[in-house]
């Protein structure tokens, strides 16, 4: 992974944020503190205005100073998941950033790192339902064709996005909601499954 390719993707995921306005909204809204949206849409932002500045970073420094900024600019519950996130994977990478295995590493760091903040697992409606899985598959397939893989993560994230309709929550403001939540897709996994998608298109692009 090289820094160029992780400005792109910065790009493409800030784009697909704003397109997804609405789905991740109306599901906020639905079982959410209705704010998820608003907060995610300002961290990309943010991030998206300093990608030039990383041009002669390399991708351990990149995902850093990345967590850092999220760190500081999203409010409400995701900010300090997502910056943990970015924040433990920076420390798994070599200093080219061309290293899958660090990479996958640092990936399921990032995701014991939400797990301990948040205080929750996988199966209670989160966005670990996405994460977990994925973290699974890139560790299964870390030597596996690039191409198929993304393709693989693309496919598991929606289906493990969309598995949470059946989920009952037990964190957050949805856990109040009992069997009323039933139904609806958490809307955390519907943001990381965007987010996902976005990261599994660009690479995919190397393909044409």
């Amino acid at each position: 992974m090289k820094t160029e390719f992780i400005q792109r993707c910065i790009k493409g995921i800030t784009q697909a944020i704003i397109e997804h306005e609405n789905d991740i909204e109306s599901l906020d809204r639905a079982i959410g503190d209705g704010d998820h949206y608003i907060n995610l849409k300002r961290g990309c932002l943010a991030i998206n205005s300093m990608a030039n500045d990383f041009n002669l970073m390399p991708p351990s420094d990149v995902f850093k100073k990345i967590g850092m900024k999220l760190l500081s600019t999203i409010g409400g519950a995701s900010g300090p998941l997502f910056a943990s996130f970015f924040l433990e994977l920076s420390k798994s990478l070599e200093n080219d950033g061309d290293d899958r295995d660090g990479f996958t590493k640092g990936f399921a760091s990032g995701v014991r790192a939400i797990m301990t903040r948040g205080k929750s697992d996988f199966g209670e409606k989160t966005m670990l339902d996405v994460l977990i899985p994925i973290s699974e598959l890139l560790n299964n397939r870390v030597d596996g064709d690039i191409f198929d893989v993304a393709t693989q993560i693309d496919r598991k994230a929606n289906e493990a996005m969309l598995a949470t309709k059946d989920l009952l929550p037990t964190k957050g403001r949805s856990a109040g909601l009992g069997d009323r939540a039933l139904g609806h897709i958490d809307p955390g996994a519907k943001s990381c499954q965007v987010i996902i998608s976005a990261v599994c298109q660009e690479i995919l692009k190397g393909k044409k």
